[in-house]
């Protein structure tokens, strides 16, 4: 199921319309455009509270070209949840349900619901698109900011490790769970096709830099996003639970060697929320992102 530059190019469906409220450089917008633009023709989408709750537009504006239902914070799952059961009491089994929400809802506030479709195995797939921060209501601290990030709950920078969602769906044995970036796309659109053929719960992780709450500049955003994945902070992988294997993804791949690394301040210094990390926040920044390497290892 190979994607290529040409596949990104022949999208078959837009699902992201002219007129958007996104900031510019987004991440998440970016991702959205070639993720769900991909499966846009047999999609619903679930949107819980999040910045791409206001990034639609809304009434005549609107700006998603695909049927989208908007929920609470930590209520995406049990609707998603439900919508799905109705499609299939109609005869509908050929629509995908895909919560599109980012790391507020999906690793804090709406895991608990998060987890709860994941344990009854819902068909459906929860795409966090990662901002690392709660981007639509001040810019706080989240479960997936980075150490060292200056937000607004963390002025003096974040001193807490990132809470690794995809381990924890792992953990509670769903059907698929991978990670992916904005600066990959092809490797982004090939895996929500393939998250989508399956049945059972499944969770794709998306690195979506955001310049306004990491203070970066709005044409920086590929690059940085790139520069995760080089610097090894952003593992791209899948775990295929039928194997209970990882296979870590191509653009990765080079980055398993710790020595084949790109700097890690090559990535904090375009961002402001990172210029002023401490020595001792690097260091921690580094051993978190080891962390994540051994906990992938384990699976391999």
């Amino acid at each position: 199921m190979k994607v290529t530059q040409k596949d990104l190019l022949n999208i078959p469906k837009k699902a992201l319309l002219k007129g958007h409220f996104a900031c510019a450089g987004c991440g998440s917008t970016l991702a959205f455009r070639h993720a769900i633009g991909a499966i846009a023709d047999k999609v619903i989408l679930v949107v819980p509270a999040s910045c791409a709750s206001v990034y639609q537009g809304g009434g005549k504006g609107a700006a998603f070209n695909v049927p989208t239902i908007n929920t609470a914070f930590a209520a995406s799952d049990a609707v998603a949840s439900g919508v799905r059961r109705a499609m299939k009491t109609k005869g509908k089994d050929d629509l995908k349900i895909v919560i599109w929400g980012g790391d507020g809802s999906g690793a804090d506030i709406g895991i608990a619901t998060e987890i709860g479709a994941c344990d009854r195995q819902e068909e459906i797939l929860h795409i966090i698109y990662s901002n690392n921060v709660y981007g639509n209501t001040g810019g706080q601290r989240s479960g997936d900011t980075m150490i060292g990030a200056k937000t607004a709950t963390t002025p003096y920078g974040n001193t807490t490790p990132r809470k690794m969602v995809p381990f924890i769906m792992m953990a509670n044995n769903a059907r698929y769970v991978a990670t992916a970036s904005s600066g990959y796309l092809e490797d982004l659109v090939y895996k929500v096709k393939k998250a989508v053929s399956m049945t059972g719960f499944k969770l794709i992780q998306i690195d979506a830099p955001c310049p306004p709450n990491w203070r970066s500049d709005s044409a920086d955003t590929v690059k940085i996003a790139q520069l995760a994945v080089k610097t090894g902070v952003w593992p791209l992988f899948e775990w295929d639970r039928e194997t209970n294997l990882v296979e870590i993804s191509r653009p990765s791949k080079k980055y398993e060697d710790i020595t084949n690394r790109v700097p890690l301040t090559e990535w904090t210094k375009l961002q402001g929320r990172l210029k002023s990390i401490t020595e001792d926040q690097l260091k921690s920044l580094l051993a978190d992102t080891e962390r994540q390497w051994n906990f992938i290892r384990k699976f391999m």
